[in-house]
């Protein structure tokens, strides 16, 4: 097969794959990446284009052998003019860009250095270059103004609205799948609706146990600053989640609630913290301290 051959087959591939990339529907990124069916069917069409391009083929020759021999000359002329035509548009601006002189002509830019027996060409600067050198000296001018004159919005500027677009699609993520949260993840809540959500888990689940001020009961004080299996948002999420100690703490509340739930109930608890409830029972476990970088 030929360069065009080649060059159609590449494009019959790439047009069936824009069209199944507009066509294929996706949550985020390519079809290709989500459904590797894709592969499959993209290399049906490569065997389909080359199928074609060698049928065409095989039908050009067929033809071919059965001309005269007269007409068989006058075909390979005519297809030999249709092949030094073919990409002459190219060819002039690629010669053009180059901006060089025919070997025929290099007398006429010879300089007078001779080294050795090594002589020197006076050539223009390629086209390509130059154009180039004008592209970057145009760019720098829009680029100061831009940024120096009008006040365009920096590299710094650019990554701090990135990283707060970023932050905003994390807490849109998170709050579309609270069951993500872990103990490892999780982060204190503070808003008067998760705050409110906490008090009414920890009134229907956890008063029992502690009160209801969590002055504690069978359970421990919630209200100073000892912890029996550590404090903050990850040990309180852990001890509610997976339990407290085997045999005489308190069940794991993970089949009843869901993370967020977890999470709310959790955040209120420590928003009892110094509450200093009346007749709160004694202190048990050892005062934490959240640890410091």
């Amino acid at each position: 097969m030929k360069t065009t051959a080649y060059l159609r087959i590449l494009g019959f591939l790439i047009l069936a794959l824009v069209l199944i990339e507009l066509t294929v529907e996706t949550e985020s990124g390519w079809a290709i990446e989500q459904y590797p069916v894709i592969w499959w069917i993209l290399a049906v069409v490569l065997v389909i284009a080359i199928s074609i391009e060698v049928s065409i083929s095989a039908l050009e020759n067929m033809v071919f052998r059965s001309l005269k021999p007269d007409a068989q000359e006058r075909y390979t002329k005519l297809k030999a003019e249709n092949s030094e035509k073919q990409f002459s548009g190219l060819k002039k601006f690629y010669k053009k860009m180059l901006t060089q002189k025919p070997v025929e002509k290099e007398e006429e830019i010879l300089l007078d250095h001779n080294y050795d027996g090594i002589k020197e060409l006076d050539n223009d600067l390629p086209a390509w270059w130059l154009y180039g050198f004008y592209i970057s000296i145009v760019f720098a001018f829009v680029y100061m103004a831009y940024y120096h004159v009008f006040d365009g919005e920096t590299q710094t500027e650019e990554y701090l609205a990135a990283v707060a677009e970023a932050e905003e699609e994390i807490e849109a993520y998170k709050a579309a799948n609270p069951d993500l949260i872990d103990a490892s993840s999780v982060e204190l809540l503070t808003d008067a609706s998760d705050l409110e959500a906490g008090e009414t888990i920890y009134m229907a689940s956890c008063m029992a146990c502690h009160r209801a001020d969590g002055g504690g009961a069978i359970g421990p004080n919630l209200t100073d600053e000892h912890w029996i299996l550590g404090g903050g948002i990850s040990n309180v999420f852990q001890t509610v989640s997976e339990g407290g100690r085997d045999g005489k703490g308190m069940v794991a509340w993970k089949s009843e609630l869901n993370a967020q739930e977890i999470a709310q109930v959790s955040s209120y608890v420590l928003s009892l913290q110094g509450t200093n409830p009346p007749d709160a029972k004694a202190a048990e476990g050892e005062v934490w301290e959240a640890e410091t970088e």
